[in-house]
């Protein structure tokens, strides 16, 4: 399995340790994971810390020719507002975990030229599913149902 996607998964079940929703993100540029992020939005009393915005945040500033470099990965497919930071930003690639369970905008992204790949990697499904089985008012708060 890829070694970055593989870090999401691990900030996934962080997240899910701390009583959170097990969704995880990764920024990489140049072959380096530059930030980490997960879903915060139970932990933080958050309404915008989904995991590729806590990713995001604990990136720090970057310049505008590092976004062009990056990939962020992220263990579920990204909802609208985190698709949008990735068209904001300009990055260029996104490697999805999962989108069985949930599927963001992926097909308006690729119309704006970026380059999202789903990998249906097995855990990150079974990670959502069991979450979402077992705490469906909290899936459904964090995705505005």
């Amino acid at each position: 399995m890829d070694k970055f996607l593989q870090a999401a998964i691990e900030e996934a079940k962080k997240g899910l340790a701390e009583g959170g929703i097990p969704i995880g993100s990764v920024l990489v540029i140049d072959g380096k994971i530059v930030g980490r992020g997960h879903n915060k939005r139970v932990q933080k009393g958050s309404s915008v810390l989904h995991a590729e915005m806590d990713c995001l945040e604990n990136s720090g500033r970057l310049k505008a020719n590092d976004y062009k470099k990056a990939t962020l990965y992220s263990t579920l497919s990204p909802c609208d507002m985190c698709s949008g930071a990735v068209l904001l930003y300009g990055i260029p690639k996104v490697i999805i975990g999962e989108n069985k369970t949930f599927k963001g905008p992926e097909e308006y992204v690729k119309s704006r030229g970026v380059n999202v790949e789903v990998v249906n990697n097995q855990e990150c499904i079974e990670l959502m599913e069991n979450f979402i089985k077992n705490k469906p008012e909290l899936w459904n708060e964090d995705i505005g149902v």
